[in-house]
């Protein structure tokens, strides 16, 4: 019994452990809510990078569904780069991670605003927490970039 005990407390242990986590605030000593901070370069757009903050509970069934993001760039957008990702209204999942063990996760969803040459990063939850989805919003211009492209008169 003793040994179960020592896997599943070990596996709990392994499983907060990350390749893409850069931080590690836990939210009190009598809590097991820690506020975890990733990191995620866009798989595309690879002069993007993205801080994701969002919170882990380590014994409960489901995580909390708030969080925040912020991206920046890091490195060179090229005019190839924009041409590859998805265009569209709805953009394209960058991102995905379970948040629950009942379907719940958190996505990033690259969306374009052509008009004005900007990426977009939404973070949202996929499941109703206290009557709304929880979600946040980045941007990141294309100005100063070389997939910049100068609007015609």
């Amino acid at each position: 019994m003793k040994s179960i005990l020592f896997i599943v407390g070990f596996s709990l242990l392994l499983s907060g452990c990350s390749d893409d986590e850069v931080g590690d605030v836990s939210l009190g000593f009598l809590t097991t809510k820690d506020i975890k901070i990733s990191v995620l370069v866009d798989p595309i757009v690879t002069g993007v990078t993205c801080h994701l903050a969002n919170i882990e509970a380590d014994l409960d069934f489901a995580d909390p569904s708030d969080g925040s993001i912020a991206c920046r760039q890091t490195g060179a957008i090229t005019a190839a780069m924009i041409n590859q990702i998805d265009k569209s209204k709805s953009g394209e999942v960058v991102f995905k991670k379970s948040k629950s063990i009942l379907f719940k996760s958190l996505k990033i969803r690259r969306i374009y605003d052509a008009s004005s040459q900007t990426l977009m990063y939404l973070s949202y939850s996929t499941k109703e927490t206290s009557g709304s989805y929880k979600h946040s919003l980045s941007t990141v211009p294309l100005w100063g970039t070389a997939a910049y492209r100068p609007q015609t008169q």
